[in-house]
């Protein structure tokens, strides 16, 4: 058998060694994520991104941006996170997607959506999204009607509902609208409670029981994400049994809520995250069609 010449066998080595360090340096890339959110909340993303193996400060590194409740900063803030040259960004409301999409048409976004991704703009298609975008919506508008049987269920004898709603908001705007047939159907008249800013609350309370509302629907918007609390304390002090879809309105005092699982949402946030940081090209947009619902009593 012939043998190998030593510098044959040295240049094997060093080829080794390199393929080593590169595949080490591959393994220890730090994903920079641009995180544009409506609030702070994020604990219970990252706690699936671990699970994925994901470690902040290690091989994942977050630039948060909040909007604080102010969905008019989302643009200024996309334009941010695209300064700061991240791999990624999520943007975790249909209004932070818009911006982010306005922001940017190269760097990969994953994001979620309460209403029809497609009906808002967001994408294509749900099959082909197209551009730099992918995600999931929560199908929030489309259970609009379930959520008004349910308090027709609870309430008796209702027979008017004030939806809180930011006619600014393109999410909280399609759920009102997707709210208007069923609620017919149901015999039920709609008082549009209009808020796009906290200070708004009280007057539009005062409003609602004033034209004899019997219970609340909170849709899905900004500002009412970011004050569950104060919401569900406000419903409570004028007796209306209220309504939203995160589970999280009832841990705040809130009589119901019904919406998809958010324990998954918090996965598929975790799994596009993944998927999208490794892949050439966004993959298929999909929508959540896991749903949970909660109650307690006021």
């Amino acid at each position: 058998m012939k043998r190998a010449s030593v510098p044959s066998i040295l240049v094997a080595v060093v080829l080794l060694a390199v393929a080593v360090i590169a595949e080490a340096q591959q393994q220890t890339k730090v994903t920079k994520i641009g995180w544009l959110s409506v609030s702070r909340g994020r604990d219970d993303y990252k706690k699936a991104l671990r699970a994925l193996g994901y470690i902040e400060g290690k091989n994942i590194a977050f630039e948060y941006r909040s909007a604080e409740g102010e969905p008019g900063r989302f643009p200024a803030l996309a334009d941010e996170l695209v300064r700061l040259k991240v791999d990624l960004i999520v943007a975790n409301a249909t209004t932070a997607a818009l911006a982010a999409k306005n922001a940017t048409r190269t760097i990969p976004i994953v994001f979620t959506s309460g209403g029809d991704p497609v009906a808002v703009g967001l994408i294509d298609s749900l099959a082909r999204p197209g551009g730099n975008l992918t995600g999931f919506s929560n199908i929030t508008s489309e259970l609009a009607g379930k959520r008004l049987e349910f308090l027709k269920e609870t309430v008796p004898k209702l027979s008017r509902v004030a939806v809180l709603r930011d006619p600014w908001n393109v999410a909280s705007a399609e759920e009102w609208k997707e709210s208007l047939h069923p609620a017919r159907e149901l015999g039920l008249q709609l008082h549009s409670m209009e808020v796009s800013s906290a200070d708004k609350f009280e007057s539009a309370f005062k409003e609602a029981v004033k034209a004899r509302s019997g219970a609340l629907y909170v849709t899905l918007s900004g500002v009412n994400n970011s004050n569950h609390k104060r919401i569900a304390d406000l419903a409570l002090k004028h007796r209306l049994p209220a309504i939203s879809r995160f589970g999280d309105f009832v841990a705040s005092g809130g009589l119901m809520s019904y919406g998809s699982d958010a324990a998954e949402n918090y996965k598929r946030v975790a799994y596009l995250i993944d998927k999208s940081s490794r892949a050439p090209s966004p993959p298929i947009c999909r929508s959540s069609d896991r749903r949970s619902s909660s109650s307690s009593s006021t």
